[in-house]
C-alpha cells in the first residue's frame, strides 16, 4: 500500500505527543484541499483574492528555543496591504491540548511593500517556567510548545471572527520550541516577604523531588489464604485503565487481540458437585461472561470459555485433570488467539501442560467489568483455598518466567498436613467404620454396609469390640477411637440409617456437644487440653463449628498459650467449611486488618457476603441452633428484666393475656415463639397457633398477615392458599401495607400475573413497604415488569437502595453486590461500603443469634464459665454488643479473665469495640479513661484519650464534651484535628477560655437541662471565673479597694477609741 505524498511517519519510538502535534501541523497545512465548492457551498475566501499571487511573508526567527520568560524571538514580515500580524504559542500539558498560553497582535497600515523586523520577550505563565514554590503550588507538565505567526489583510474583517486565525491567513510561519522539564526549571523571585517560620518550613521541602508511584502491569491479586466454602460467593476485582499513557495505549491496543497472564496458587479437596464451578472468570459490563472464563468440572477437567470480537463465544476442555488434596499453581496465558495452560507443583515442576490454538480473534478489555475468583451469583465456587493471585495485564508468559511463590509456606503445609491427616479418618469411615451397632438381646454385630456383609460372609464373623479398625488406625488415632467406642453403640436411630457422610459429621457434632457440655462446667476450662483433643477429631469428622472454637482457642489463648498459626489454620478450615461463624470472624479482621490479618476489603466481602447470601435462607430453618439476634447490653437492666423463657413470669402473664383475647398479647407470643426471642425457644406450631386465635378470633390484622403467610408457606401447620389469600385480602383491605405487598407476592409466584403483581407492589410502596420497593427491583431485574422490554439493571438498582435504606435485608444485600462489582454508574465501586453493608446482613444470621442467646442465658443463670465461652466466640465474630458485654463480664469476673484467658479481655474487646462504624459511647469513654490514666501499667496516651472523648461527643454524648472541658482545665490543649471533627469555628481554637465555654455549652445542650449535671455545674463555674476575672481587671477594683481600705481604718481607730478611752469621773456620793 503506498503511502500518501507529503505526510509524515513518526518513527517507532517517537513521543505520541509529538506525532499528534506534527500530524496537527499537516492538516492545518493541507486543510483546504479536502473541501470541494459548489453552487450550494458557501466560499470561505472572497472572491476578489481568488488567485491572487501575494508578495506578503513572515518569518520566525526563535533567539532561544527553550520555553522561558527570557525567550526572545525576532518577526521578519511585509504587508502588502494593511495588514494585523499575530504570534501565538499554543501549549499541550498533561491533561489538555491546544492551549493557548501566549498571544500578541500589532497592525502595520504605512510601512507597505517593506520588509519589517520585529523582536519581542514572550512572557508565559508561571506554571510553565518555573518550580514549585510556596506560591507556584503545581508546575504544568509540558509536552509541546508550538509558536505560529500570521497575516491577515485588514479587509478579512469582513469575515466571520473563526475566519481570522490561522487556517485563513495570507501569509504564516510556525516554530517548535524546547520544553523543560518541572525540576530543571528555576525558581521564581517573588519578591515578596515571606515570615521566617513559613520560609524555614518551605526550604526544608524545596529541594525533595517527589517520586511519582511506579507502575506495573503485574498486579498482585491475592497476598494471603482464602478459604472457598463452595457457595456462590468469592473474590471481587475490578481494573482500572493505567496512568502511564505508554502502557494504557498497550492495553488498548490489545484488547483485541488480547495479551495477558492469570497465575494462581489452588488446593482442591473435591472435584464439584454440578456440572462446573468458577475458578476464575469475567463479568463484563453487560453482566455477561467474557474472556476469560475458567471452570473446574466435575471430573476435574479445565473448561476455558473466551469471547470473541464478533461476539459469539468458544470453549475448550483440558485433556488432564486437577489434582486433589494438594498445592499446586494453575497458570494460565493467552497471546492473541493462543491459549496455554499449565499445572505446576510445589517444587514449580510443570505436572500438565497444555496449549489451544484459535483463528478467531478474542475481546478482552479488563477495565469493562469485574474479574471473579471462586464463586458469584452466577456460578457456585471450587472447594478448596486459594493463595497467591498474580495477573500480568498485558503480557503472556510461560510458567518458567512466572514470578508467583508462596507466601506463607508454613501456613500451606499445615492445611496439607490437616487434610492428609483427617481424610484418613473420613474415607476409613466411609468404609463402615462407624457403622457398626450391637444387638444387646442377641450379642451379634448388626452389619448396615454391603462391605462388611460381604466381609462378614466370606471371611467369618466380626467381632464388635474391634469396630473394623485396624491396630494401626487405633492407635495413631486413640482418643477418637476410645470415643467412638462408646459412640458405636449408642448411634441414634436416625443416623443409623443415613449416609455414611452424614454418619461422620453427626458423630463430630456429638464429640462437639461433649466438649461443649464440658467447657461450660465451673472447671471446664482447667482441663482444656483433652478438650481440644476432642475438638481437634471433631472437625477432622466434617462438624466445622468444632473448627472454628479451635481457631478461638489458640488464637486468643482460652485455657493454653497462645498460637496464631494454629488459630488461622483451624479458622480456615471451618470458613471452608461454610461455618457462619468463622466466615464472620475472618471476613471482620480483614476489614479492620488485625491481629496480623492483612486489611483486604474484597476478601473481607468475600466471607461477608457467604453468610449474608444464606441468612435469609438460615432464618426460616425449623433449627434448635436458630434464634433471633437481638441486641441486649448486660448494662441495661430494663432489658435484662424483659428476658424469660416458656415458664417465665413474663411469658406466662403475657400467655394468660392471650387467652383472655388480647390482640397485643396475641401478636407478640406468636413472634416470639415464631422467631425464637427473648429467651423462648422457636416452636413453630405453638407460634401458628397463636397466630390463628389472633387471626380468626381476635381479628388482629398483624396475626392475620402472619397466619396467612404461614399457610401459604406451610409452616408449622398444613398448607391452605384458599384461606391465606382470603386472609390476605381480609389485612390488605383494611390498609396493611404487608399485606398488600403479600397480594402482590401471591400474583407473582403463583398465578404468574406480572401486571397484578406490579399494582399491588407499587401500591405497598406508597405505603412505605421495603419488601414491596425490593420486588419492584426484582420485576426489572428479570425483565418481566409490566410494559417494559428487557432488562432494566439501573431501575432494580434504585429500588433495591429504597429497600435497603429502610433495612430490607435482600435488597442490602444487592446493594453490596453493586458497590463491590461497580458495574453501574450509580453505584460506583466502593469496596468498603460493600463490606458494611454486607456485614450488617450477616450479623442477622440466626446460628450467630443462637450462640448470642445461649451466652446471655448463661449470664442471666450466672454459670460465668458457659458465658464467657459463648461470648468469646460471638465476639470474635466482630459483633459488637457481644464484644462489649464480653469486657462488661470480664470487669464483673477479673478472676475468671485472668485465669483462662492470655489475652487482657477488658482491654482487647473494649478497644475491639470501638473500632466498630457502631461504637456505644458509653465504651468510647471507657477506653478514653484507660488511655488517659493508662490500663493495667501502661502509659498514657493524651491523644487517643481525646480521641475517644471527641468520638463519644460526636455521638452526641454530654459526658464527651465534659471530659475535653476538663482537659482544657488541666492544662492540655486539644489538637486543631480533633476541633475541626467536632465542628467547632476555628475562631476559637486560640482561646483557651472561649473554647472551653463552647464544650461546656454543648454538654449542657446534650445532658439532661431539667437536672443539675456536671455540664451545668461546670459551665457556671467557668462563668463565675471569667466574672471575677473581668472585676480584677476593671476599675471599679480600685474604687471597691479603696473604699474598703477607709472603712477598715476607721473601723480600728474607732476600735482604738474605745478601748483607751478614759471613763468620767462620777462625784462622790455625799454621806
Amino acid at each position: 500500500m503506498e503511502r500518501a505524498a507529503g505526510l509524515p511517519r513518526c518513527r517507532p519510538g517517537a513521543s505520541r505527543a509529538w506525532c499528534l502535534h506534527l500530524l496537527g501541523l499537516v492538516l492545518l497545512e493541507t486543510v483546504l484541499t479536502f473541501g470541494k465548492e459548489t453552487l450550494l457551498t458557501t466560499p470561505v475566501i472572497p472572491p476578489s483574492e481568488y488567485n491572487v499571487f501575494h508578495e506578503d511573508f513572515i518569518s520566525l526567527n526563535v533567539l532561544n528555543n527553550r520555553v522561558s520568560n527570557d525567550t526572545e524571538i525576532s518577526v521578519v514580515y511585509l504587508c502588502s496591504k494593511p495588514c494585523t500580524v499575530t504570534i501565538e504559542a499554543v501549549a499541550s500539558l498533561e491533561f489538555k491540548t491546544g492551549v493557548s498560553v501566549y498571544k500578541t497582535s500589532w497592525e502595520n497600515n504605512h510601512h507597505l511593500h517593506t520588509t519589517r523586523n520585529r523582536n519581542l520577550h514572550l512572557k508565559f505563565p508561571s506554571s510553565m517556567v518555573f518550580r514549585d514554590d510556596f506560591l507556584i503550588k503545581h508546575s504544568l507538565i509540558v509536552h509541546t510548545v508550538i509558536l505560529y505567526a500570521w497575516i491577515i489583510h485588514k479587509q478579512a474583517r469582513l469575515f466571520p471572527p473563526k475566519q481570522k486565525g490561522y487556517l485563513w491567513a495570507i501569509a504564516k510561519d510556525y516554530s517548535l520550541l524546547e520544553t523543560v522539564p518541572p525540576f530543571e526549571r528555576p525558581y521564581k523571585d517573588h519578591r515578596v516577604c515571606l515570615k521566617w517560620s513559613f520560609e524555614y518550613m518551605w526550604r526544608l521541602q524545596a529541594n525533595r523531588i517527589p517520586w511519582c508511584p511506579h507502575e506495573n502491569d503485574a498486579i498482585e491479586i491475592l497476598s494471603f489464604l482464602y478459604a472457598s466454602s463452595g457457595e456462590r460467593t468469592g473474590l471481587v476485582k475490578k481494573f482500572q485503565k493505567f496512568k502511564n499513557r505508554e502502557l494504557e495505549t498497550m492495553r488498548k491496543h490489545q484488547i483485541g487481540y488480547p495479551t495477558f497472564t492469570i497465575s494462581v496458587w489452588l488446593y482442591l479437596l473435591r472435584y464439584c458437585k454440578s456440572s462446573l464451578c468458577g475458578i476464575m472468570y469475567f463479568i463484563d459490563s453487560e453482566e455477561m461472561y467474557g474472556s476469560p472464563a475458567v471452570f473446574l468440572n466435575d471430573e476435574g477437567h479445565v473448561h476455558i470459555q473466551m469471547h470473541l470480537i464478533k461476539g459469539e463465544d468458544v470453549a475448550v476442555k483440558t485433556t488432564f485433570s486437577l489434582p486433589l488434596k494438594q498445592w499446586f499453581r494453575l497458570d494460565l496465558s493467552v497471546h492473541g488467539g493462543q491459549i496455554e495452560i499449565s499445572c505446576v507443583g510445589k517444587n514449580l515442576q510443570r505436572l500438565q501442560h497444555q496449549i489451544f490454538i484459535f483463528r478467531e480473534d478474542f475481546y478482552f478489555d479488563d477495565t469493562s467489568g469485574y474479574l471473579v475468583f471462586g464463586g458469584s451469583s452466577y456460578s457456585s465456587g471450587i472447594e478448596g483455598y486459594f493463595e497467591s493471585i498474580k495477573y500480568y495485564r498485558i503480557k503472556s508468559l510461560e510458567s518458567e518466567r512466572i514470578s508467583n511463590p508462596f507466601l506463607n509456606k508454613d501456613m500451606l503445609e499445615r492445611i496439607d498436613l490437616y487434610h492428609k491427616k483427617c481424610g484418613a479418618i473420613q474415607s476409613r469411615s466411609s468404609e463402615g467404620g462407624f457403622t457398626l451397632k450391637q444387638d444387646k438381646n442377641e450379642q451379634k454385630c448388626i452389619q448396615e454396609n454391603y462391605y462388611l456383609e460381604m466381609n462378614s460372609k466370606y471371611r467369618g464373623n466380626l467381632k464388635c469390640s474391634a469396630n473394623n479398625w485396624e491396630k494401626e488406625l487405633m492407635e495413631k488415632y486413640h482418643n477418637l477411637f476410645q470415643q467412638l467406642q462408646e459412640r458405636g453403640f449408642h448411634l441414634p436411630e436416625a443416623v443409623a440409617g443415613e449416609g455414611h457422610k452424614d454418619s461422620v459429621i453427626e458423630t463430630g457434632h456429638w464429640l462437639f456437644e461433649i466438649v461443649a457440655q464440658n467447657l461450660s462446667r465451673a472447671d471446664g476450662l482447667h482441663y482444656i487440653n483433652s478438650s481440644v483433643l476432642a475438638l481437634r477429631d471433631s472437625s477432622c469428622c466434617g462438624y466445622h463449628r468444632a473448627s472454628y472454637v479451635l481457631g478461638v482457642i489458640f488464637e486468643i489463648g482460652l485455657g493454653i498459650p497462645t498460637d496464631p498459626a494454629e488459630g488461622l489454620l483451624y479458622s480456615l478450615v471451618a470458613a471452608r467449611g461454610g461455618d457462619r461463624l468463622a466466615l464472620m470472624s475472618l471476613g471482620y479482621k480483614h476489614f479492620q486488618g488485625i491481629h496480623n490479618y492483612p486489611r483486604d476489603l474484597e476478601l473481607s466481602y468475600a466471607y461477608y457476603s457467604d453468610v449474608a447470601v444464606k441468612t435469609p435462607h438460615d432464618q426460616h430453618i425449623i433449627d434448635g441452633d436458630q434464634a433471633f439476634v437481638e441486641a441486649v447490653r448486660l448494662q441495661d437492666d430494663e432489658l435484662l428484666k424483659a428476658q424469660t423463657k416458656e415458664n417465665g413470669d413474663l411469658f406466662m402473664w403475657l400467655k394468660h393475656e392471650a387467652a383472655r383475647g388480647d390482640a397485643t398479647a396475641q401478636q407478640r407470643l406468636g413472634q416470639m415463639l415464631f422467631w425464637g426471642q427473648q429467651g423462648v425457644q422457636k416452636n413453630l406450631k405453638a407460634a401458628v397457633e397463636w397466630y390463628a386465635k389472633g387471626a380468626l378470633e381476635t381479628g388482629d390484622l398483624i396475626s392475620i398477615y402472619d397466619y396467612s403467610i404461614v399457610l401459604f408457606k406451610g409452616q408449622g401447620v398444613k398448607k391452605n392458599r384458599r384461606l391465606a389469600v382470603q386472609l390476605m385480602r381480609k389485612a390488605a383491605s383494611k390498609g396493611l401495607p404487608q399485606a398488600v405487598n403479600g397480594l402482590g407476592w401471591y400474583y407473582h409466584n403463583f398465578k404468574k400475573d406480572y401486571a397484578k403483581a406490579a399494582k399491588y407492589w407499587r401500591e405497598a410502596e406508597v405505603m412505605g413497604s421495603p419488601e414491596a420497593s425490593f420486588n419492584l427491583g426484582v420485576l426489572y431485574l428479570d425483565g418481566v415488569y409490566p410494559g417494559q422490554t428487557g432488562r432494566n439493571h439501573t431501575v432494580a438498582a434504585s429500588y433495591f437502595y429504597k429497600a435497603a435504606e429502610k433495612g430490607h435485608m435482600e435488597g442490602t444485600l444487592r446493594c453490596s453486590q453493586y458497590y463491590i462489582t461497580g458495574n453501574l454508574a450509580s453505584f460506583p465501586r466502593d469496596p468498603e461500603k460493600a463490606v458494611i453493608w454486607a456485614k450488617y446482613v450477616a450479623e442477622k444470621n440466626g446460628y450467630l443469634g443462637h450462640i448470642i442467646r445461649k451466652a446471655l442465658n448463661a449470664y442471666l443463670e450466672l454459670s460465668w464459665y458457659e458465658a464467657l465461652l459463648y461470648y468469646i466466640l460471638s465476639a470474635e465474630t466482630g459483633i459488637e454488643v457481644s464484644q462489649t458485654n464480653l469486657a462488661h463480664l470480664c470487669e464483673e469476673k477479673p478472676n475468671l479473665a485472668k485465669r483462662y484467658l492470655a489475652s487482657e479481655c477488658v482491654w482487647r474487646y473494649y478497644n475491639l469495640s470501638v473500632s466498630q462504624s457502631n461504637a456505644p459511647t458509653f465504651a468510647l469513654l471507657k477506653v478514653g479513661d484507660f488511655y488517659y490514666y493508662g490500663y493495667q501499667n501502661r502509659s498514657r496516651n493524651l491523644d487517643m484519650s481525646m480521641q475517644m472523648y471527641a468520638q463519644a461527643a460526636l455521638y452526641g454524648e454530654a459526658q464527651g464534651f465534659f471530659n475535653l472541658a476538663l482537659l482544657l482545665e488541666e492544662g492540655y490543649s486539644i489538637p486543631h484535628h480533633i476541633l475541626d471533627h467536632l465542628d467547632i469555628d476555628r475562631a476559637l481554637h486560640a482561646s483557651n477560655i472561649n473554647l472551653r465555654r463552647e464544650l461546656y455549652e454543648r454538654c449542657w445542650n446534650h445532658s439532661n437541662q431539667e437536672s443539675i449535671s456536671p455540664c451545668t455545674l461546670g459551665l457556671l463555674y467557668l462563668h463565675l471565673r471569667i466574672f471575677w476575672q473581668n472585676i480584677l481587671h476593671s476599675a471599679l477594683i480600685y474604687l471597691m479597694g479603696s473604699l474598703f481600705v477607709f472603712a477598715l481604718v476607721a473601723f480600728i481607730m474607732q476600735s482604738f477609741r474605745i478601748l483607751f478611752r478614759v471613763p468620767p469621773r462620777l462625784p462622790p456620793v455625799a454621806e
